[in-house]
């Protein structure tokens, strides 16, 4: 919500806090079809993406959820040739994914074809590879998607979601991961925004139960700042289909990676799977 004068603030009444942006202006704001989008430009952060009153996107933090939503699990992955991305309508996990000359085809499936739109015209930059010949920008049903697409027909599904409510909570279940199983080749790994640990430790412990019910047979969490997001501290979750999929860190391609980023590296990408001495202790008893 707006706060008189200058102010944006996500309030989290669940847990008893807020995160505020100071703004000079806002730039606009629609309802679409699927929901209520804003953007504001802030003092510090440059150009914000507001969605139904959540803060998505800023230009100051993007990078940390992008490059972390896609380096880890591309390096992850033995030969990552294609990669479907489930949401991700502002194009900044596509960017990032496209800077890997192995992937041949990258699909992003988003439902909301405003929010891409909306992108191009206030982040350029996160939809500067959207012309690469090797993307392809579908707004669909993502569920869908996954639903009617052929067996063993990818190698990568990264789910860069909303939170697991209105369209994006059917990204969060056993059906859909089931779909995920089948679509996915024998190696392949799915990677999806799972949250923050200090807030939603009990989804993510569940996430990563369903997905082991719907016939993954290895997961694996990751963590990574994000000061835009509830509590400032984020997580994504890989799961793999063979149980030994998630322990083929491409160490020395990442170490030689072609391309720049600003937060991913490849001892970065090692410390980002050390759970926290609490969290780890419950995800062991999980198990």
């Amino acid at each position: 919500m707006l706060q008189a004068p200058h102010w944006f603030s996500e309030v989290y009444p669940h847990h008893g806090s807020a995160f505020s942006l100071k703004v000079s202006e806002k730039l606009h704001e629609e309802q679409s079809p699927f929901q209520r989008i804003e953007i504001y430009e802030t003092e510090w952060f440059g150009t914000l993406m507001v969605i139904d009153g959540c803060t998505m996107v800023s230009d100051r933090d993007n990078y940390l959820y992008h490059e972390m939503m896609t380096h880890p699990a591309l390096y992850t992955h033995p030969d990552p040739q294609t990669v479907w991305i489930i949401g991700g309508g502002d194009c900044g996990s596509l960017k990032e994914v496209l800077k890997h000359p192995e992937v041949g085809q990258a699909v992003q499936i988003d439902i909301d074809e405003r929010v891409t739109r909306l992108a191009e015209r206030y982040f350029p930059d996160l939809c500067s590879s959207n012309e690469d010949p090797r993307a392809r920008l579908l707004f669909l049903d993502g569920i869908q998607w996954v639903r009617e697409a052929a067996a063993e027909s990818v190698d990568l599904i990264i789910v860069d979601s909303t939170d697991p409510v209105g369209p994006a909570e059917g990204l969060f279940n056993q059906a859909f991961y089931r779909e995920c199983v089948r679509c996915l080749k024998p190696d392949g790994i799915l990677a999806q925004q799972s949250e923050s640990p200090l807030f939603h430790a009990d989804l993510i412990l569940a996430m990563r139960a369903t997905m082991q019910q719907a016939g993954f047979a290895a997961t694996r969490t990751l963590f990574f700042p994000q000061c835009l997001y509830p509590s400032g501290w984020w997580s994504g979750t890989l799961a793999s289909k063979s149980p030994t999929g998630l322990s083929g860190f491409r160490e020395a391609a990442a170490r030689d990676k072609p391309f720049e980023t600003l937060y991913y590296n490849a001892d970065i990408h090692t410390a980002a799977f050390v759970a926290p001495e609490a969290l780890g202790k419950r995800f062991h008893l999980a198990q």
